[in-house]
């Protein structure tokens, strides 16, 4: 007896080619994707030795000229943004790959059994048109955000909540820096497509549904007390005074904009209203070297305490380079300005300009430190924030250190030469000019 051959018939030789078409497909954008990321990875990484060639150790550093040509602006912008790429939705991906599996595992038993033909086209016929509608539909998000109008336009404000006259300076003051930071990034700025990585871009910014605000976090900027108001305005505490620092920062109470898929993000981008609240850049970094190294920190100083003793002191005691406390400031600028840091840059003294991406997001309110308190409590007037809830006053931690103020810095940049305060506000430049800085005394 001769055994039995196995015959596809056609409708299953149809099913099996588009399959093994499909899958084709999706290896092929995953392995332009991988060339993509790695080529931008290569590119990225020569941009900022480029950016920062010449800085090197800082006894090498030579100052950066203070009047910059509007190329040159136009330069320091460009380098504050890495190539955009539209990574695909892991979600989608994750759903999207266990079909493609589900898929193949039933062509493979069932394409051996006789007499199997209408039950196989049945059973693949769903997961097969169901992948094609998802690659279809993610297609089509990754277009419109490409087709987005970038940089996001900035919402008018909606000021039918503000019954009291007393905000009217304030809300003069806001409009002026506003329109500044528009006509920055209309003349310096002015980008058709988004070169930032999406995920990136938006990584720093807490949602708040109930009231749709979208709030960029600044370290140093009153980022602690920001984040009180929000769990408050979630429903998550009766009081911002009742929620520790712990509870702020560790607590994963909020969300944050990159925890969404594509078009969670796209939605909340074109109808929330989008704040970030900054500080001078001289004062933002003293107070930020003042908390993680005159404090005891059980994390930045291994991490960054260590490395930056280790290279910027000379023989330095066994004690210092095991523990990583003690760190001076100017040790610690020396980390700042070297282009070969032994350690990367962290969020509580980058630049907002890589934190909050201003000239991609336009904001619809731009709070500013020295004025924080008032310029809070008339943006929570604005969203419609209730009546009794006003914005904290007091220090996150150290409650006994005196604030850093304008009087404060001034004593720590006295123990610096002058090119490296120079190189410190060309660190910061963008973020001067940005946001309308008044240049410091160097």
């Amino acid at each position: 007896m001769q055994p039995s051959e196995v015959v596809m018939n056609p409708k299953q030789v149809f099913v099996s080619v588009l399959l093994f078409g499909v899958a084709g497909l999706l290896l092929f954008m995953y392995l332009q994707i991988w060339i993509e990321e790695q080529h931008t990875g290569r590119v990225e990484k020569k941009r900022e030795q480029k950016a920062t060639s010449g800085w090197g150790p800082v006894n090498y550093l030579q100052p950066v000229p203070r009047i910059m040509t509007r190329e040159k602006i136009q330069g320091h912008i460009n380098d504050q943004n890495f190539k955009f790429h539209m990574p695909e939705d892991p979600k989608e991906k994750k759903e999207n790959l266990l079909i493609s599996e589900r898929s193949t595992r039933v062509l493979t038993e069932t394409s051996h059994s006789q007499g199997g033909g209408p039950r196989l086209g049945k059973t693949t016929e769903s997961p097969t048109i169901k992948l094609i509608e998802k690659h279809q539909g993610t297609k089509t998000l990754f277009k419109k955000f490409r087709e987005m109008s970038w940089p996001l336009n900035v919402h008018p404000l909606n000021k039918s909540l503000v019954k009291d006259n007393k905000w009217r300076v304030t809300d003069a003051t806001q409009e002026k820096r506003r329109s500044f930071l528009q006509e920055f990034c209309k003349k310096y700025g002015r980008v058709s497509h988004p070169q930032s990585h999406l995920f990136h871009m938006v990584s720093r910014i807490y949602v708040e549904d109930k009231h749709k605000i979208l709030y960029c976090e600044v370290p140093k900027a009153g980022c602690s007390n920001w984040k009180r108001i929000l769990m408050v305005l979630n429903g998550l505490a009766p009081s911002a005074y009742n929620i520790s620092h712990d509870a702020v920062h560790y607590g994963k109470h909020l969300k944050k904009l990159d925890s969404f898929d594509l078009k969670g993000i796209y939605t909340r981008l074109n109808t929330y209203t989008k704040a970030v609240f900054v500080r001078d850049p001289m004062e933002r970094l003293v107070s930020a070297f003042r908390d993680k190294f005159e404090h005891p920190n059980s994390y930045y100083h291994p991490v960054f305490g260590k490395a930056i003793i280790k290279k910027y002191r000379p023989n330095a005691c066994e004690k210092a380079l095991n523990d990583g406390s003690g760190v001076k400031f100017k040790e610690f600028v020396h980390y700042l300005l070297d282009a070969h840091r032994p350690v990367g840059m962290d969020i509580h003294w980058e630049k907002v300009s890589k934190l909050c991406y201003p000239c991609l997001i336009n904001y619809d309110f731009v709070g500013k430190f020295e004025t924080l308190e008032e310029d809070a409590n008339y943006f929570l007037q604005l969203i419609g924030a209730p009546k009794e809830l006003k914005f904290p006053n007091f220090k996150d931690r150290h409650s006994s250190d005196k604030r850093t103020n304008a009087q404060v810095v001034r004593q720590y940049l006295k123990d610096l030469t002058r090119t490296e305060r120079q190189l410190i506000y060309d660190f910061y430049y963008l973020d001067y000019l940005m946001f309308n800085y008044t240049t410091p005394l160097l």
